[in-house]
């Protein structure tokens, strides 16, 4: 993972968070120099004693854990809303990436809002963590494609570093409603880009019928045991119409694996 330098957590001594603590470390290894940075956003100015004490008792935490990193993990104090504070904080530390936990469905309101603006919003890649599922490096991933042409291939740069890291497969997938003939066009006009920037790990591209999308996504990740399911939000696109972002909120809410949104 030769590109990821700096990954930002947000992080508020959560059981969520403490999740997604603990993956980050798995993720990284203990060989590879990347900084890891977890990020309190208090909603009241915090004194001196308060950060101070937030650094001894994330310190423990870590300790705790006992996962050996190259870099000793920091925290860092902000005052603000949770996503301003993220998005703040990834611009001026220049993070690569933000892994973040989530509680899905049973969390509240204001944290399910939280969870899928900052998917949205933040100008990097994200992989959020499933709260009380069993979390373990990725061996097999999914990238989940649409009826789209990839816009910017370059993106699945970060998905061949993590396939490389942990050795992984990537199985395609793409969910069709009515008719596969459609989609065949679209697998032609990605089948090149999708060998040539995901190399050997490339494993396959199912096509799956289904008339609810996320269902269709929810059953192949649990019939094909995989470990991390990858999306590119099209919040953002250019050559074609931009969507609102539906189905990478539906996803990162109830999948049960962590779920990487490549940006």
């Amino acid at each position: 993972m030769s590109n990821i330098k700096k990954i930002l957590i947000p992080f508020d001594f959560t059981e969520p968070a403490l999740a997604a603590l603990s993956y980050t470390l798995d993720f990284i290894g203990f060989e590879n120099p990347i900084q890891v940075q977890a990020v309190y956003a208090s909603t009241s100015e915090v004194s001196d004693f308060d950060k101070k004490k937030a650094e001894e008792d994330f310190d423990n935490i870590v300790k705790s854990l006992n996962k050996r990193t190259t870099l000793k993990p920091q925290i860092l104090v902000a005052v603000g809303d949770l996503v301003d504070v993220i998005l703040t904080t990834r611009k001026e530390q220049k993070s690569d990436l933000v892994i973040m936990g989530t509680l899905g469905d049973i969390s509240i309101d204001a944290h399910v809002t939280n969870t899928s603006k900052l998917v949205l919003e933040v100008d990097c890649p994200v992989i959020t963590i499933p709260f009380g599922s069993e979390i373990m490096v990725p061996k097999e991933i999914a990238l989940v494609l649409g009826k789209e042409e990839i816009e910017d291939p370059k993106v699945l740069s970060l998905l061949l570093q993590i396939a490389r890291s942990f050795n992984a497969k990537v199985h395609v997938l793409t969910i069709y409603k009515e008719s596969i003939y459609g989609e065949n066009v679209i697998v032609e006009s990605n089948e090149d880009t999708l060998e040539y920037y995901l190399e050997h790990f490339y494993s396959e591209h199912n096509f799956e019928k289904n008339q609810d999308i996320e269902q269709g996504i929810l059953d192949y990740i649990e019939e094909k045991n995989i470990d991390l399911l990858a999306i590119l939000p099209r919040n953002h696109a250019q050559k074609t119409k931009a969507s609102e972002g539906r189905l990478t909120k539906l996803l990162t809410l109830h999948s049960t694996v962590p779920v990487l949104t490549i940006d």
